[in-house]
């Protein structure tokens, strides 16, 4: 079972930024990976994912703020988060999709305010 584990959250000041991590226990190279968020008596939300080829989908209201990346050779998937906003105060968490099964992180908390 692939284990997955968020870092890099944390208190931040409005327009501050945030480099967001996801370490897979597994190999990520064959995966498409998400990350998603969740704020206090909200649904989770998705906010990025990024093919194993590259490619990549945002969630418009992240879009030209947040960016996601990947390094297969580390097992790792990235969100740079800049421009942040109070409401983007949330716990991050990132899905890894394997065919029909999904593996989530613990998650890791952001708070932007001042």
């Amino acid at each position: 079972q692939v284990q997955l584990v968020e870092s890099g959250g944390g208190l931040v000041q409005p327009g501050g930024s945030l480099r967001l991590s996801c370490a897979a226990s597994e190999s990520i190279f064959n995966n498409i990976m998400y990350w998603y968020r969740q704020a206090p008596g909200k649904q989770r939300e998705q906010l990025a994912l990024i093919a194993s080829g590259g490619g990549t989908n945002y969630a418009d209201f992240v879009k030209g703020r947040f960016t996601i990346s990947r390094v297969n050779a580390k097992n790792t998937v990235y969100l740079q988060m800049n421009s942040l906003k109070p409401e983007d105060t949330a716990v991050y968490y990132c899905r890894l999709q394997a065919g029909a099964y999904n593996y989530w992180g613990q998650g890791t908390q952001v708070t932007v305010s001042s």
